[in-house]
């Protein structure tokens, strides 16, 4: 498909795209959801009769969790042993008909299948693949196991997360994963805006995408810090440091708020409005680094207003003042939320958890592209739910053959 088709075309921008997931559990298939809701076919390659382990997590009723329903949404699943010789042929055979081939195995794991770069350039020599692992595929760290929570330890952000007095914690979300994942789609995209527009290149379309590396992208300044200022980060519970006043602050509703006043005129504006012109007017405070060496004082202005007003009165006092603030939302909270719902963030499907269909709501699209929307289609599938249409829309087997395949036990 080349640019100009994409850009007059209704649909949904990664329309004609094929996308193959060799992935498990989130970063890549965080990363093939991109393309998924922005309209690419995207077959998902599972093992028979198990499947991605990401099914069984976090799920407390029903065979399949609502986590993989999310992250597996708009695929279509393909059964395929791939330690059989008939299976990796089968997988070479849909790289032939793919765009972009998307796997998170440990380095060598391809290799020792058959399946490396090479293999799959000399089946299909356009096609893209993104290789994500935990430490990269060289290095001497290339051969060891990696998850997302790992990746964000060795990359800092562990260690500057939650309260000095205490032990690190992890983010109560996949942090780790989800950067992959966007760096992953971002230079799948690019590769393919690059055979589009027809650069030249030497070797296969590979892009290597290591788990701590998308993390510390994300650790802005850490280690020019300690070059520049002899400065180490610390935890500092749930402020930045030097982003002074920024944090959580307790409300009389027994809720909370976040506020973002550590600009300086966003600072003139909070202050006044909690009721201390001294403060904004305060000639001493009008630099980042005076405001962060009075930061108890400011905080404690701050938490003495907030503390008289409910979380919704101090929000849209606020927001109405200039200042950046928002409520601390949990998941009843989110659904219930005007804003959410206005911009369709929550989008029901028809889901069966255990006999009957139930409508469940699951996050929208992100980003909005008016005129070329992407879409929440369907759920994640069925573990093998489209291996008979994959087979034979796209590599056009026979029943019979496909008959065969499944008394083989390849599917």
């Amino acid at each position: 498909m080349h640019a100009e088709e994409i850009a007059l075309s209704a649909d949904p921008p990664l329309t004609g795209f094929r996308v193959l997931e060799l992935g498990n559990f989130i970063a890549a298939p965080f990363a093939s959801r991109i393309f998924a809701d922005f309209g690419a076919e995207v077959v998902k390659v599972e093992r028979p009769g198990v499947g991605d382990e990401l099914r069984g997590w976090r799920r407390s009723r029903g065979a399949t969790s609502m986590m993989f329903r999310t992250i597996a949404r708009n695929k279509k699943s393909l059964t395929l042993d791939l330690r059989t010789d008939e299976g990796r042929e089968l997988v070479l055979d849909l790289v032939r008909e793919s765009d972009v081939v998307i796997e998170n195995f440990r380095p060598g794991t391809l290799e020792r299948w058959g399946l490396g770069c090479d293999q799959l350039a000399r089946a299909n020599p356009d096609v893209v693949v993104v290789r994500i692992s935990g430490y990269g595929q060289t290095g001497p760290y290339r051969d060891r196991a990696g998850f997302g929570g790992v990746a964000e330890a060795f990359a800092g952000l562990r260690q500057v997360t939650g309260h000095a007095d205490r032990a690190p914690v992890r983010p109560a979300a996949p942090i780790g994963d989800a950067l992959a994942g966007l760096y992953g789609a971002i230079s799948a995209l690019m590769l393919l805006l690059a055979r589009v527009t027809g650069r030249p290149r030497e070797g296969p379309r590979v892009a290597d995408v290591a788990l701590y590396e998308s993390v510390f992208m994300a650790m802005e300044s850490l280690v020019p810090d300690m070059d520049a200022y002899g400065t180490v980060r610390r935890r500092t519970a749930g402020n930045l440091p030097g982003v002074v006043p920024s944090g959580v602050y307790p409300t009389s509703d027994g809720q909370s708020v976040v506020i973002a006043g550590n600009s300086s005129g966003t600072f003139a504006r909070l202050m006044t409005a909690i009721g201390r012109a001294d403060l904004a007017e305060d000639p001493a405070l009008a630099d980042g680094d005076a405001r962060f060496a009075r930061a108890t004082e400011l905080d404690e202005a701050i938490s003495d207003w907030t503390s008289r007003h409910t979380a919704p009165d101090a929000v849209e006092v606020l927001s109405a003042a200039g200042v950046p603030t928002g409520p601390v939302h949990d998941a009843a909270a989110i659904a219930a939320d005007p804003h959410f719902a206005a911009r369709d963030m929550l989008r029901p499907l028809k889901v069966t958890v255990e006999d009957e269909p139930e409508e469940i709501r699951f996050p929208g699209v992100v980003p909005r592209i008016p005129g070329a929307p992407g879409d929440v289609r369907w759920a994640g599938p069925e573990l093998g739910e489209h291996t008979e249409e994959v087979l034979a829309g796209v590599l056009g087997l026979s029943p019979g053959e496909i008959a065969g395949l499944r008394g083989r036990g390849v599917i």
